[in-house]
């Protein structure tokens, strides 16, 4: 029975060039990374990449910074032309902007300063909008900069078509013209956000409201791109459909969409699904369903949604050295056609080799995710059982099981995500398990992160924000357990000499 070594602080994870998680291995590391103390960051040689620039993207700005005599200024290279025009027109009221173009590379350029360089790169990690490391890697090797690209297994032919193939096989009722491939699952998210916005203000419907506690950068999206503070409601429990039915008929005609993850992250809890559906068509409000914690070969909810979206760089980038996503337009959906086409306007779509990385490994994806499925249903079932453990949240727990199973695939297919807390000292376990230990999930290799920390540690740093998160269900010493396709018996061993 293979076990686990402890990964050094700043090692990819997995160890290739273009991995999307690194390993942070002691609870000091978490926090020296989110204060950005420099005896951190410096080891840090990689990142999740809507998080951290690739070294490739940052040699690749440097040369260019130098080259175009912009030294002294900040520059950001971004996915397409496009989404440049996109990052100025969010920084407008800043002056001595820069739009950058050399050789078919986009980006903006401005003063370097706290508050500019914050807000630039918070919306290019919210909407995804970050040049690929893949493309800054064809770049730097097209200027003689380095030496060779890494070698990598491609697919040959056409991979965009071939990545939609493979998914439809999880989504009968849709056609390759309802999939839309995105560079990552939050590009997805801002698309149809951005779509949706678009057809239903011309109805005068401008409010969104965010069902449960979602990823950061959704709940970002839905605070910073609403076009006021009055026009994005928070409701945090997934399951109290009856308030959302008292705010529906208070404000329907004002409401264009929601949006909810099925199931939520970090608590992986499932809301009712047909029902909501049922209540936001009889108002003609959108809604949005996130299916990337257990991906969407685990649930069905197309027939449910306007939109589905699904972060790629889970599950079916299984390898984790890819990150992509998908928006998935429901073909019996009110606005279908005008969807598809607003969807398609605002999408920055994969980078090519990013697109063949995937497709050389997406035909994995039902076997990799059988075996983790089997492994989460044990890991689950022991945490459950062990006193040294306090909560256990996963895609069965009693809460919201007979909802899940509603909209699974199977009974069996429960996907990857175990969050839990302790009876112990969260710095304690962390520090002494051998799991690696790092942002993202949904990959073959398992993968742990106190999750809250990384995703909100202003809160987590501060009794007022301690005191929000509690009374929205969540521990802020939650921890994120991806389970991965090793041995069940080793990941068991490691959280079990962990726990003492």
């Amino acid at each position: 029975m293979p076990g686990f070594k402890p990964l050094p602080l700043g090692r990819p994870i997995p160890d290739v060039t273009h991995a999307v998680s690194c390993s942070l291995p002691t609870m000091e590391a978490v926090r020296g990374y989110e204060e950005k103390r420099p005896e951190i960051t410096s080891q840090l040689t990689s990142g999740y990449p809507r998080f951290v620039l690739h070294p490739y993207v940052l040699q690749l700005t440097a040369y260019y910074l130098k080259k175009s005599g912009y030294e002294g200024l900040k520059l950001w290279l971004t996915s397409s032309e496009a989404m440049a025009e996109k990052l100025e027109g969010y920084l407008v009221g800043a002056t001595n902007l820069v739009r950058f173009n050399i050789d078919s590379i986009f980006g903006v350029a401005h003063i370097d300063s706290v508050e500019l360089n914050a807000r630039a790169k918070g919306f290019l990690q919210h909407v995804g909008g970050f040049i690929s490391s893949r493309q800054a890697e064809d770049q730097l090797v097209s200027y003689g900069i380095i030496p060779e690209v890494n070698e990598e297994i491609l697919f040959s032919g056409d991979s965009d078509l071939e990545i939609k193939k493979y998914l439809l096989k999880a989504l009968p009722a849709a056609s390759v013209e309802d999939l839309f491939l995105t560079n990552n699952g939050m590009n997805a998210i801002y698309s149809a956000f951005m779509a949706i916005s678009e057809i239903q203000t011309k109805k005068g419907k401008k409010i969104w409201i965010q069902l449960g506690w979602l990823y950061l950068d959704t709940i970002a999206i839905l605070k910073k791109l609403t076009p006021s503070t009055d026009d994005y409601i928070f409701l945090g429990d997934v399951f109290d459909l009856d308030t959302l039915k008292k705010l529906f008929a208070e404000k329907a005609d004002r409401i264009a969409g929601v949006i909810t993850e099925i199931p939520s992250n970090p608590l992986v809890q499932t809301s009712d699904v047909k029902a909501l559906s049922d209540l936001c068509k009889s108002h003609d409000i959108s809604l949005v369903l996130d299916t990337s914690i257990a991906s969407l070969f685990s649930v069905k909810v197309l027939q449910y949604a306007d939109v589905q979206v699904n972060s790629l760089t889970k599950y079916t980038a299984s390898e984790g050295d890819v990150i992509a996503g998908l928006a998935i337009v429901n073909p019996e959906a009110k606005n279908a056609k005008l969807l598809r086409t607003r969807i398609a306007k605002n999408i920055e779509g994969l980078y090519s080799k990013d697109s063949a990385r995937l497709a050389a490994q997406i035909t994995n994806t039902e076997k990799v995710l059988a075996q983790i499925a089997i492994n989460t249903t044990r890991i689950a079932t022991y945490l459950e059982k062990d006193p040294r453990v306090l909560e256990v949240f996963w895609a069965l727990a009693p809460e919201s099981k007979n909802n899940y199973l509603s909209v699974a695939q199977s009974p069996a297919s429960v996907g990857s995500m175990i969050s839990f807390t302790l009876a112990g000292s969260l710095d304690v376990f962390y520090d002494r398990l051998a799991l690696p230990k790092g942002p993202s999930f949904g990959m073959k290799t398992t993968l742990i992160c106190p999750f809250m920390y990384l995703a909100h540690y202003d809160m987590v740093t501060k009794d007022e924000g301690r005191k929000e998160l509690f009374s929205q269900g969540i521990n802020p010493d939650l921890l994120r357990l991806s389970v991965g396709a090793e041995p069940s018996d080793s990941i068991i061993a490691a959280l079990n000499s962990a726990l003492g």
